[in-house]
């Protein structure tokens, strides 16, 4: 009897962890935003363990020779399931992933591409190398089982900014700065489809940990210059034009005013936290939440800056 009840406590235990596993599904649907284009679109929230993370936007490309994927998502199990829904959807190879920075909501699902190369600029290597346990850490605490089995892995191949030709995709890679130290924005001249990474957001407040606002706006600038037919942000909706660039931009403006006009005010960080949000941003998700992460992220090197002592002749 005793062996009885404990096979059948065993059981119990068994489908629990199984009826758990089954919960974890992102349920990823890809959608084609131009010809052999797919998204995955994220939701504009914060990690928790509710969505798994799944806040990114990753995406791949079906070119006459094969599969190009845009990012690998925030773990081993979303990779995983988004390599399942490219095979339901093309059974032709996958020839390569591109990381557009180094953020784990990108990279985290990198072991899953371990049998093709996969690529990111020299800084996104060594910012992965450097920072990829911490964030893997702090991914762990925040969404919880989704994580379970993810290990960092970083790239294995540095990309060469220029055009490269792959199945028949003229794919410009443009290596740009300001969200990270390292932010790969790929072209696709072919179609018209312009891979921004988050140094777009669209009605979604942009994240600050790693950003220098000058760098940033100077590439928001260029990417304006380029002739996408379709924009392809980090984190929010697609779009056709160049909105979601010019609300960036804008975003990232009254941010820094705002710190500036505190710093050189005495306010302390807790009163800026507090800043009315404008009218136009209101709609925005997080809006209030990333004011007051960029808030330490950037104003303590501002605030001393400003009040640094003028040397006396």
């Amino acid at each position: 009897m005793l062996k009885i009840l404990i096979l059948g406590l065993a059981l119990v235990l068994a489908s629990g962890v199984h009826a758990e596993t089954n919960k974890l599904d992102y349920r990823l649907k890809a959608v084609e935003i131009a010809e052999n284009t797919y998204l995955f679109e994220g939701k504009t929230e914060d990690f928790s363990r509710k969505n798994g993370g799944y806040i990114v936007n990753t995406a791949f490309i079906v070119t006459d020779d094969g599969v190009v994927i845009i990012d690998s998502g925030p773990s081993r199990r979303f990779a995983e399931q988004q390599r399942a829904a490219i095979a339901a959807i093309t059974d032709k190879p996958i020839l390569r992933v591109y990381i557009t920075h180094h953020h784990p909501d990108h990279f985290l699902g990198n072991q899953v591409y371990e049998d093709v190369p996969v690529y990111a600029l020299a800084n996104t290597i060594t910012g992965i190398q450097r920072d990829g346990e911490m964030f893997t850490d702090n991914m762990y605490r925040m969404v919880g089982d989704w994580m379970r089995g993810t290990k960092v892995t970083a790239p294995t191949q540095a990309v060469q900014p220029g055009v490269e030709e792959v199945g028949g995709h003229e794919l410009e890679l443009i290596d740009m700065q300001g969200h990270t130290a390292a932010d790969l924005v790929i072209f696709d001249r072919t179609t018209g489809v312009l891979f921004a990474g988050d140094l777009v957001f669209n009605q979604r407040a942009a994240t600050t940990p790693h950003a220098v606002v000058d760098d940033w706006l100077q590439s928001l600038q260029k990417l304006k210059t380029l002739p996408f037919k379709m924009l392809v942000p980090g984190h929010g909706g697609v779009t056709t034009d160049s909105a979601p660039i010019a609300q960036t931009k804008d975003y990232l403006e009254w941010l820094v005013a705002i710190l500036q006009e505190g710093a050189e005010s005495g306010m302390d960080m807790a009163e800026i936290m507090q800043t009315p949000i404008p009218e136009r941003f209101q709609s925005v998700s997080l809006v209030r939440i990333e004011l007051q992460r960029s808030v330490t992220h950037l104003f303590p090197a501002l605030e001393e800056m400003v009040l640094r002592p003028v040397a006396i002749e």
